[in-house]
């Protein structure tokens, strides 16, 4: 039985953020319901894809979901969401709050209804402030939260990090979050509303070792930790290519220092304690990559093995799929799709008593619809009225 096994969840949201986290929910078992605008998630259309609808961006967040489209302009559609609402165990939604009401779904109304519903509102911005109700992506938040400044520092240039470092990690918070709640409502009895706020969270996570000095008042020193700062920190170039060195401790660098030929620097006040290697961790930094270069990568890894220093070689992404490691574990799955064909997925890397999450195809829009909404106790001629004008619906829906 897996562990979420009996759980329904509405889930509401749309792109990243709030579909990566009903897909960690269904990996786990839960009953994932995907209520969709007519037009469906816009990650349907993000990337290459061999039918329409099922683009790879989409592919990457929703398996293990079923989709029911509904048309929220239509009051009819917001009874048929009530009755699915009102199964559920979890209703969660990334709109903007102030859009909630009129569609009567604010959380007053569905728990004053719902009182063991867990209400997960995934917002950019906690409610309270200034920022309250302002949309947010993720370029929008990793500007915000410090990282675009963090890579300035390191780089020169203020850049976001190569993918949608924001929603991937608050993704994960929700999911979290949920969870809790779902653990509070087991001991309670009742449910009630988590907010999940993009910016605190990823604020909140950047600064679990860049607050560093500004933990004390008045400050010991700025905020950012230096060593994952520094310029010089990088994949270390060897004489044929690349490596992925870490040495950390005393024992590993007093090693490192002996091979390369210059044990005194063990010695070296400057590099003698981890205290002090933070505090210059530039020329240390460049110290080793000169040595480094000398060599090549084959060697660093054979030395570093014998030595006990972390090592790895660099992996491209394309290569992923041929780790001996992650083929060792099953880590990815290849599904067989009747119209699609053969599909890659990796797993959900948690295993429960020593067994992969199963994984089913993510849904084609609409594919659940008539399903659910019978579930749900609607009439079958309402459920056909519903779906007719789904599918005669021209502009965007007011879930969007």
């Amino acid at each position: 039985m897996l562990p979420l096994q009996g759980l329904t969840v509405v889930d509401l949201s749309t792109v990243v953020f709030g579909p990566l986290a009903s897909q960690i929910l269904g990996d786990y078992g839960a009953t994932v319901i995907k209520v969709e605008a007519p037009e469906g998630d816009s990650t349907r259309r993000t990337g290459p894809a061999r039918e329409e609808g099922m683009a790879a961006l989409f592919l990457g967040t929703n398996r293990n979901k079923k989709s029911v489209v509904l048309d929220l302009r239509l009051e009819q559609a917001r009874a048929a969401l009530q009755q699915l609402v009102a199964r559920a165990d979890v209703f969660m939604h990334s709109m903007r709050p102030q859009k909630l009401a009129r569609l009567g779904i604010d959380p007053e109304s569905l728990l004053e209804r719902h009182p063991r519903l867990v209400y997960a509102g995934l917002h950019g911005f906690a409610q309270g402030g200034p920022y309250a109700g302002k949309p947010a992506y993720d370029d929008v938040i990793q500007g915000m939260s410090g990282i675009a400044d963090l890579m300035q520092q390191q780089g020169g240039k203020a850049r976001y990090l190569p993918m949608v470092a924001a929603d991937k990690t608050c993704g994960n918070v929700a999911a979290h979050a949920i969870l809790a709640a779902l653990m509070r409502r087991e001991r309670t009895g009742h449910g009630g509303f988590v907010e999940i706020p993009m910016y605190e969270s990823m604020v909140g996570f950047n600064l679990v070792e860049h607050l560093y000095g500004q933990h004390f008042a008045p400050a010991l020193a700025g905020a950012g930790y230096p060593r994952v700062m520094a310029p010089a920190r990088r994949p270390y170039a060897t004489s044929d290519g690349y490596v992925a060195m870490m040495p950390y401790t005393d024992a590993h660098w007093q090693r490192f220092f002996a091979e390369t030929g210059r044990p005194e620097l063990a010695e070296d006040a400057r590099f003698c304690s981890m205290a002090q290697r933070t505090a210059h961790i530039d020329a240390l930094l460049e110290i080793a990559a000169e040595r480094i270069s000398a060599r090549s990568s084959a060697y660093w890894l054979q030395t570093c093995e014998r030595l006990e220093i972390p090592v790895a070689p660099i992996t491209r992404l394309a290569d992923l799929q041929a780790d001996p490691h992650l083929q060792a574990t099953g880590f990815f799955q290849r599904l067989d799709d009747p119209a699609m064909g053969a599909l890659n997925f990796p797993a959900n890397p948690v295993r429960f008593d020593g067994q992969r999450l199963p994984l089913r195809v993510p849904p084609r829009l609409g594919e659940h619809t008539r399903g659910c909404l019978l579930e749900a106790g609607l009439a079958p001629e309402l459920i056909d009225q519903l779906l007719a004008a789904g599918q005669r619906s021209p502009t965007p829906n007011l879930q969007d």
